[in-house]
């Protein structure tokens, strides 16, 4: 019987040194892609495939993450003093239920993979989803679909695309077996392989559904590739004992921790925007001339 689904971890750690000095007194998962903070967007990405509860891994000087899902009392009270609506209708996203989400520190940068680890105790012996916020997925939920094919399959499911070969040394890539176009077989993962070694050109993005059984090989805590706890080694000891597929989702990724992609983002998601749209697309005609330029 494969059991429900409903607790994330969100691994929000990170120094976010690609954009200082921003990041120099706000974490990276604080900056907004138009009007929300990309924790906002993780966290209703997952609401939306029905999860529950969630875990934080924070680390120092990431408190205004956890604050950022407090009620703000004051503000709420002066919002409805004026008779802004509109206003608390936009803060009603950044509510949780009470009792549904925890934080967790992660006291040293050792990877991914002990991230992970830090959230032993609320993970337990469940199921559960791995969000990176960094990663922006536009259209339908992609933790919910890769739920749909864990409900379908059980073990763990890992979203997918495919990237260019000369570009496998910066992503976890899978060897592949059976393929149906959308659900492929996982038979091993190697982490940022040279485009000489890589097994295929299919990339793990920050999405995934894992059991608890990656756990007993997270806690060894045995470092890989970087000198990290590799969240990929551990998954790929998995392989054998439970099922293991990759999904290629549908939408766009952005990957908001690359300056590039977190601009990208911003157009994407205001250009479909009603209240937005039609004044983006009327300033980028602005630009067009660069566009053209060599």
């Amino acid at each position: 019987m494969i059991k429900p689904l409903k607790k994330a971890v969100l691994p929000v750690a990170g120094l976010g040194t690609r954009f200082l000095p921003a990041t120099k007194a706000m974490p990276k998962e604080m900056l907004p892609v138009v009007d929300k903070p990309l924790i906002q967007y993780a966290i209703d990405e997952a609401r939306e495939a029905g999860i529950e509860e969630f875990c934080l891994v924070t680390g120092r000087g990431k408190d205004s993450l956890i604050d950022y899902f407090d009620i703000a009392y004051e503000l709420e009270a002066t919002l409805k003093e004026r008779g802004k609506k509109s206003a608390l209708e936009a803060l009603a996203p950044s509510s949780v239920q009470a009792g549904s989400l925890v934080a967790v520190r992660q006291q040293e940068p050792l990877g991914l993979g002990h991230a992970i680890w830090c959230a032993r105790s609320f993970i337990g012996d469940d199921p559960f989803a791995i969000l990176l916020p960094d990663d922006i997925v536009k259209g339908r939920s992609c933790i919910g679909q890769l739920v749909e094919a864990y409900n379908q399959t059980g073990g763990n499911v890992v979203a997918v695309t495919e990237v260019p070969p000369e570009h496998t040394n910066r992503y976890g890539i899978l060897d592949v077996g059976s393929d149906d176009g959308k659900l492929v077989e996982v038979k091993g993962l190697v982490e940022k392989p040279a485009p000489e070694d890589a097994p295929s050109n299919l990339s793990i993005i920050g999405r995934y559904v894992l059991t608890p059984d990656v756990m007993k090989y997270l806690a060894k805590l045995e470092r890989g590739a970087g000198n990290e706890v590799q969240l990929t080694d551990a998954m790929a000891k998995t392989i054998g004992e439970v099922p293991f597929h990759g999904l290629r989702y549908e939408g766009t990724r952005y990957d908001c921790g690359d300056k590039a992609g977190f601009l990208e983002a911003q157009i994407a998601f205001s250009i479909d925007r009603e209240d937005l749209g039609s004044s983006v697309k009327a300033f980028l005609k602005k630009y067009k001339q660069y566009m053209d330029a060599p």
